[in-house]
């Protein structure tokens, strides 16, 4: 076991239970919350638990198998996992890898995909695990939305999340540690998406067949209007419209605590009467 500190001794594991609403049908995704097992952990704040965190832990949260949420200090009520890492960009890579470290320790046997997400993502985990049901946890693979700057395969995007499977998940904590990609300095994205190209982890595609974005470093407004701000025109092939969104999009970025619980509401309680809604066939 690591030396970092839990404020419980309690498993962090949620209940799949009552996560739809009891006119859903939810079978299908029941069957993909047994069958396909996602940890996920956000890297958050002290100070944002009470006013942000708190809408992740209440919202999207509560949908993944395991949900860990890392800070620089733990907190026994929210709870949270103390990293003993000083607050500040300088140390998210430091951050990062130290929150990877522990899952892998505490919790690698208890998953087969490792979501790292931040405190203003937004992640649908019933389409996470339908466009991980057919990818294989032990390739060396890590998937999210691809930046195509710096770094020959390109990198994941940190704010839209990534996910890392099972053996790129070992690959960074046994040999990445000890890599020279492996610094902790710089962008968290950049340096991560450096590091696991070095120890051959390979960046996966993310678009569905008719070449539409599921991950998502922006608002949903911003995607679907196209408002792209000139660093995220220059890094990404998203070119936005309703038509480049897949209908089974994974990630938001930006999402404040109060959009948070709109997407909550819009995604799982709001119906429009008279229409049943079914599963389209693009994948």
């Amino acid at each position: 076991m690591t030396a970092l500190s839990t404020s419980s001794s309690t498993p962090f594991f949620t209940s799949h239970s009552f996560l739809f609403s009891e006119a859903d049908d939810d079978r299908l995704a029941q069957i993909l919350y047994k069958n396909v097992r996602v940890l996920c952990w956000v890297l958050t704040q002290p100070a944002h638990l009470e006013n942000k965190t708190i809408h992740v832990k209440t919202t999207w949260g509560k949908r993944c198998n395991i949900m860990l949420f890392f800070t620089s200090m733990p907190n026994q009520t929210f709870p949270t996992i103390g990293l003993f890492v000083p607050e500040g960009r300088k140390y998210l890579v430091q951050k990062t890898m130290k929150a990877f470290q522990y899952v892998f320790e505490n919790y690698y046997y208890e998953a087969d995909w490792f979501l790292k997400a931040d405190d203003d993502t937004y992640v649908i985990l019933e389409n996470l695990r339908y466009f991980l049901l057919d990818k294989n946890p032990n390739d060396p693979v890590y998937y999210g939305q691809h930046f195509h700057k710096y770094i020959d395969q390109g990198y994941n995007s940190g704010g839209a999340g990534y996910v890392l499977s099972k053996e790129a998940l070992r690959r960074l904590v046994i040999d990445g540690m000890n890599a020279d990609e492996c610094v902790m300095r710089g962008a968290e994205d950049v340096r991560m998406g450096n590091c696991l190209s070095g120890i051959g982890v390979k960046v996966g595609e993310t678009s569905d067949a008719l070449g539409r974005s599921r991950f998502h470093a922006i608002i949903p407004e911003h995607v679907i209007l196209g408002q792209f701000m000139t660093w995220y025109a220059n890094f990404t092939s998203t070119q936005g419209g309703m038509e480049s969104l897949s209908n089974y999009a994974i990630t938001f970025h930006y999402v404040g605590p109060l959009a948070m619980q709109e997407m909550e509401y819009f995604l799982y309680y709001l119906r429009p009467y008279g229409i049943q809604r079914g599963m389209f066939n693009i994948n």
